[in-house]
């Protein structure tokens, strides 16, 4: 039969059938040795073939799974050279960030749209809680929201307070599924249960939503908000390595460096104190936001993100 997997708690996998009913699965044996560099062979947003192992207990075996269109990963935290699958199969990866209470570094944006561009998942910024800015930090957000518009994202705000925004938020979910993505405290569980009442207390007891700082263990889960509309939260994305990615890819997956690369004297240029940089160049002359550039920098030193 064939599955939808919504929830993963490691070894076993909540799987949605045809009919809408929820069956705990496991995976046969075999799969675990399957030649695959990742620690986890199935991720949420995975459609199985499964079968029936105790119709009484609900429980199954997953024999197989379909190809994915897409999956997003992070380094593994236990194996260096494996990756970590957070979501397979998704339309869209949104980013909820504030810029007070709790402040998101930019670092922590650029690193998110870098990830999905190498997974090619098409990328949303939404800055939220927009009743709580004074008039100086809405002009900086505003500086911000042109810088991520030029470079082809799609940006907007949010209050869940006033309702701006919402109507445009949930209109985008509408029959996708979408990755959300954000720390703690910048209102994602918020501006879901704005569109998805009844989510309510379900996303008060699951520990995705809570993110407190689950950093070793990702136990994803998908909730269906609408008809054929789902969310997938993963606490597990906060801490992203990028996974799967060479020093000299990472400034593929910068749009505005990605039109460059070709003008750089040198065909595997680090843009950091190479001759001849047209990257090096284009920040000097403020075509490339120096915000960005740090960002890459630090991409490429391997620091921490999440400040």
């Amino acid at each position: 039969m064939k599955g939808l997997v919504i929830r993963s708690t490691g070894s076993w996998y909540d799987i949605r059938d045809e009919e809408g009913l929820i069956w705990q699965c496991r995976l046969r044996g075999k799969f675990k040795f399957q030649d695959l560099k990742v620690t986890n062979p199935v991720a949420v947003g995975d459609s199985v073939y499964w079968e029936i192992e105790d119709e009484t207990k609900q429980t199954g075996l997953i024999n197989d799974i379909l190809p994915r269109h897409n999956y997003i990963a992070r380094k593994s935290v236990h194996k260096s050279a494996h990756a970590h699958l957070l979501a397979a199969n998704v339309d869209q990866l949104i980013i909820v960030a504030t810029l007070t209470f709790p402040r998101t570094s930019l670092g922590f944006i650029d690193r998110l749209l870098v990830v999905a561009e190498s997974f090619r998942v098409p990328c949303i910024v939404i800055f939220n809680k927009q009743d709580l800015f004074d008039d100086e930090t809405k002009a900086y957000q505003q500086e911000l929201l042109d810088l991520y518009n030029q470079l082809g994202y799609l940006c907007f705000t949010t209050s869940s307070v006033t309702g701006e925004g919402i109507e445009t938020f949930q209109n985008l979910l509408q029959g996708k599924i979408s990755v959300l993505s954000g720390h703690s405290g910048v209102g994602k569980s918020t501006l879901v249960n704005t569109i998805a009442p009844d989510l309510n207390l379900r996303t008060n007891n699951v520990s995705t939503f809570a993110n407190k700082g689950v950093h070793t263990t990702t136990f994803a889960e998908m909730f269906e908000i609408a008809p054929d509309t789902f969310i997938i939260d993963s606490p597990g994305i906060k801490e992203l390595g990028l996974s799967e990615m060479e020093k000299e890819e990472i400034s593929h997956y910068f749009p505005e460096m990605r039109n460059l690369l070709n003008e750089c004297k040198f065909h595997n240029c680090l843009h950091i104190d190479e001759p001849k940089c047209a990257v090096k160049d284009a920040v000097e002359a403020g075509d490339i936001a120096m915000s960005r550039y740090e960002s890459y920098l630090s991409m490429i030193g391997g620091q921490d993100n999440r400040r």
